[in-house]
């Protein structure tokens, strides 16, 4: 039997001491499912924090590999994680976010075997109190395709980062100073990516309110740098237009989704 990682799931954590037990506790109960546990790698990539984020990890005894030191940001942990991992899958979960449910890490390794270079799914979306607002894909303009491109992403993040997976043999690192740099990773991916594949369950809870969220006028100018480095500079200006008005149309029928 083939004990190596297939996968290596990275979670970045800075003083997440409120948020990271939820995602761990996620995992572990995930784990008790998995006939092989050793083919998952769990690392967590730490900005050197002082509350009680190590400490919590500690206590949860899956977890491969911890590094704690100062960073350059969330992206720049990101990319610590792709250097550090050792399977052949990449999946970032971070702190607050949690594997949907107990069968998600049983039936995604079985999916795997297919050796697709990207997998992706759909993400529920979280309140920090654990309720659901429901399925990204219906609560935001993004609906999900069945057959993913790259060009899906003229119009912004076609899928959520966390709901999806890409082989490490084609993954780039991540523009670190770039606070959309999670689209242009994705973009990139399924540009390198010869098989795609969707997978029929939901991968994920995405807790709400993310960098992007926090620095949301930055974040827009820098999705519009990214979008133009793929699409071309006019091309994007045209459908920022579309993405305003998509945008405000949704919101006025089915209220604010950022």
């Amino acid at each position: 039997m083939d004990k190596s990682p297939l996968l290596t799931i990275v979670t970045v954590t800075y003083q997440a001491g409120k948020y990271i037990e939820r995602t761990l506790k996620s995992v572990e109960n995930a784990l008790h499912h998995v006939h092989s546990p050793v083919r998952i790698e769990y690392l967590i990539i730490d900005g050197g924090s002082t509350d009680q984020t190590l400490s919590i990890a500690a206590r949860f005894g899956f977890i491969s590999k911890v590094i704690s030191e100062r960073d350059k940001g969330l992206y720049d942990a990101m990319n610590k994680g792709l250097q550090f991992a050792s399977g052949q899958y990449l999946w970032f979960l971070n702190a607050g976010d949690e594997v949907f449910d107990t069968n998600v890490l049983r039936t995604l390794l079985t999916s795997l075997q297919t050796g697709a270079d990207v997998y992706y799914s759909d993400a529920m979306m979280v309140r920090e109190d654990g309720t659901e607002v429901g399925l990204r894909s219906h609560f935001t303009p993004h609906t999900l395709p069945a057959n993913l491109r790259w060009q899906d992403f003229a119009l912004g993040m076609k899928v959520c980062h966390q709901a999806f997976i890409a082989k490490k043999a084609i993954a780039p690192l991540y523009e670190f100073q770039n606070l959309s740099a999670d689209i242009d990773w994705e973009i990139a991916c399924l540009k390198r990516a010869e098989r795609i594949q969707f997978l029929p369950f939901i991968l994920c809870r995405y807790l709400l309110g993310g960098l992007s969220v926090k620095s949301h006028r930055r974040s827009l100018t820098d999705r519009f740098r990214v979008l133009a480095k793929h699409f071309g500079f006019i091309p994007t200006l045209i459908n920022h237009l579309r993405i305003f008005w998509r945008g405000y149309w949704f919101a006025r029928n089915n209220g604010r989704y950022w």
